[in-house]
C-alpha cells in the first residue's frame, strides 16, 4: 500500500501519478472526503479516507499496512511551526512503530539553524526540523526539498500595475540572482519515480525545479505570453520586510534565503520528469489567470 496524505494540490498531484504508473494501490487521506479533488481521487481508484495530522489514531488508520507514504504537512493551515513541527513526528513515529520501507516527505531546510539564528523562516524551518527528526530515528525517508512554485505567479505574485505607467511589476526581492521554479502539478511524477529508485533516493534530501530564472527573465517570459510589458520591480529585501503584511518579514528572510541559491537540481528534476514544464509553457497553459490584467 502506498498513502498519500492529500494536502492540496501536492498530496494530488503524487496520488495520481502513483495511480497512473498502477504499482502501487493508493490510500489517500484527506480531512474532507466529500471535497472535489478527494471524489476526483477516488473516481481514479484511491481508496480516499478521513484522516487529521493532529490525531493519532487517524494517522495509524491511514498508514497501517501500507508500503510507504508521501506526506505533507501545511504551515498555512494553521502558522505555527510547533504544529507543523508535531505533525510530521506524530507520522515519524507511526511510520516507524509500523515499519514503512520508504517515506517521501515534502520537506525544506531548517533556515533558522543553517544560518546560526541570523533569518527565522518559519515555514522552511518547522519542515527541517521535521526532516532531521525522521532519520535521527531511522525512518527510510526521502526528503522533496521544492522550488518556489509558478503557481504563485497566478495568486500572490501576479504583476500589478505600475500607478503612474502603462507596465506591470513583479515585486520579489532576488536582486539578479535566479531564483528556481517548478509546477506543483510536476512534483506527481517526481515523487512516484522517487519511490520507483528507493535505493538511490533513500536518506536523502533532493532539491527539485524545473528552471531557475531571474525577476526580469520571469517577467519578460509574462510580457511575452501575456502581451503586456512587465518589469523587475527591482525591490530589496529591505524594501519587502516594510510592507506590512502579515508574513512581509518572514517571506523577506526567505528570498534573502533563496539568494544564497539552496541546492535544487534541475537535471534530477528533468530525469525523474521527463515532462516537467518550464514556466513559459506553464503561462502559456494558465493564460485564464490573467484575463483580469
Amino acid at each position: 500500500f502506498l498513502l498519500s496524505n492529500h494536502a492540496g494540490s501536492q498530496g494530488g498531484s503524487v496520488a495520481r501519478a502513483i495511480l497512473e504508473s498502477k504499482k502501487f494501490v493508493v490510500r489517500a487521506l484527506t480531512r474532507d472526503v466529500t471535497r472535489p479533488s478527494a471524489q476526483a481521487l477516488q473516481g481514479l481508484g484511491a481508496e480516499v479516507v478521513r484522516g487529521d495530522l493532529n490525531d493519532g489514531a487517524s494517522v495509524e488508520t491511514a498508514l497501517k499496512g501500507a508500503y510507504g507514504a508521501f506526506v505533507v504537512t501545511n504551515f498555512w493551515d494553521h502558522h505555527s511551526k510547533e504544529k507543523e513541527v508535531c505533525q510530521g513526528k506524530l507520522v515519524a513515529d507511526t511510520a516507524k512503530r509500523l515499519g514503512l520501507k520508504h517515506v517521501v516527505y515534502s520537506g525544506l531546510e531548517n533556515i533558522q539553524r543553517m544560518s546560526g539564528g541570523k533569518l527565522e523562516v518559519p515555514h522552511f524551518d518547522g519542515k527541517g526540523e521535521v526532516e532531521e527528526y525522521f532519520w535521527s530515528i531511522g525512518v527510510p525517508m526521502t526528503s522533496t526539498r521544492l522550488a518556489a512554485y509558478f503557481e504563485n505567479f497566478l495568486t500572490m505574485w501576479k504583476p500589478v500595475k505600475a500607478s503612474d505607467a502603462d507596465y506591470y511589476t513583479l515585486a520579489l526581492p532576488m536582486g539578479d540572482i535566479p531564483m528556481d521554479g517548478i509546477s506543483v502539478a510536476d512534483v506527481g511524477a517526481v515523487v512516484a519515480s522517487i519511490f520507483n529508485s528507493p535505493e538511490e533516493f533513500l536518506g536523502k534530501a533532493v532539491g527539485l525545479s524545473a528552471e531557475a530564472l531571474t525577476i526580469q527573465q520571469y517577467a519578460d517570459v509574462l510580457s511575452k505570453r501575456l502581451g503586456k510589458e512587465v518589469r523587475d520591480a527591482k525591490i530589496t529585501p529591505e524594501a519587502y520586510e516594510k510592507l506590512g503584511f502579515p508574513e512581509a518579514e518572514e517571506m523577506a528572510n526567505m528570498y534573502r534565503f533563496y539568494q544564497m541559491r539552496p541546492d535544487r537540481d534541475v537535471k534530477l528534476t528533468h530525469r525523474l520528469n521527463p515532462k516537467v514544464k518550464s514556466f513559459s509553457q506553464f503561462i502559456s497553459e494558465n493564460l485564464e489567470a490573467f484575463k483580469d490584467i
